[in-house]
């Protein structure tokens, strides 16, 4: 962002938080997973262990039951920083974004790795 000032070039950041998409789709990212988890040596599926392979899958599900639906809070945060006369240098969509997030950005390291 401020490598580009220097051109006149403005730059935004859209951080939203997770939303449903294609690209959180569980059953894309479940079938992606399991297929690299068959390429793993058998020696790192040992040392990682099965209980993390079926912890890991029931985190996603559950990641996904918290995706908002409401995807035009990322497209308004897009054109308000394309057609405003002072978009903000920062956007952030999603209660989870600004809830959860932006906070934690704040907190030192240990305590963001705890939570």
């Amino acid at each position: 962002r401020l490598e580009m000032r220097s051109f006149g070039v403005k730059v935004s950041m859209i951080e939203p938080g997770y939303f449903k998409t294609v690209i959180t789709s569980t059953e894309n990212l479940e079938k992606n997973f399991l297929s690299l988890w068959e390429k793993v040596p058998e020696e790192t599926k040992a040392s990682y262990g099965e209980n993390y392979l079926k912890e890991f899958l029931l985190a996603l599900r559950k990641m996904q039951k918290r995706c908002n639906s409401n995807l035009t809070l990322v497209t308004g945060c897009m054109e308000h920083a394309l057609t405003s006369c002072y978009p903000r240098t920062r956007y952030s969509a999603g209660w989870d974004a600004k809830l959860l997030y932006i906070p934690l950005s704040y907190l030192p390291s240990a305590l963001t790795d705890t939570i």
